[in-house]
């Protein structure tokens, strides 16, 4: 059913991966941005999702499937791909963040400061609400299961 705590946690891992979009929770904030391009992802002095087609995609993706398996609650086997598969696009964002972000500081020059932002939680917090999601609804499946054997 839709008002199950599997539903709470999907709502939450997509609340979560979504709140990357907010401005204020970038991923690194840099206060030295001098020498870089008005095309470098840095140039701002955030690096965000907002940065990178590849970040902003993935995502999109991963709230949506996390939204959308809220109301494929009937469906628990599908429910429970979809959620596996927002664990596993929330470990390809942060892998990403890292792998982009450090491609983009090697072009920085001069002293930098790096201020770590919510952004850098935010995959974490997906990635555990949708586990925490899988998780009960095992538990739903195996409990159906379980009662079909007694009939």
């Amino acid at each position: 059913m839709i008002q199950r705590i599997q539903s709470i946690f999907l709502l939450l891992a997509s609340g979560s991966a979504f709140s990357l979009f907010l401005d204020p929770m970038s991923f690194f904030g840099v206060d030295n941005t001098q020498g870089l391009s008005t095309e470098s992802a840095l140039a701002d002095g955030v690096f965000n999702v907002h940065d990178h087609i590849i970040m902003l995609v993935t995502v999109i993706l991963a709230g949506a499937a996390a939204l959308l398996a809220i109301f494929l609650f009937k469906n628990r086997r599908t429910q429970m791909t979809i959620s596996r598969l927002v664990i596993v696009l929330s470990v390809v964002i942060a892998a990403l963040a890292g792998i982009l972000f450090s491609m983009d500081y090697n072009s920085l020059t001069g002293n930098t400061n790096i201020e770590v932002g919510f952004g850098v939680i935010s995959p974490i917090m997906t990635i555990v609400f949708a586990a925490l999601a899988l998780r009960f609804i095992g538990k739903d499946e195996k409990l159906v299961k379980s009662m079909d054997r007694l009939r």
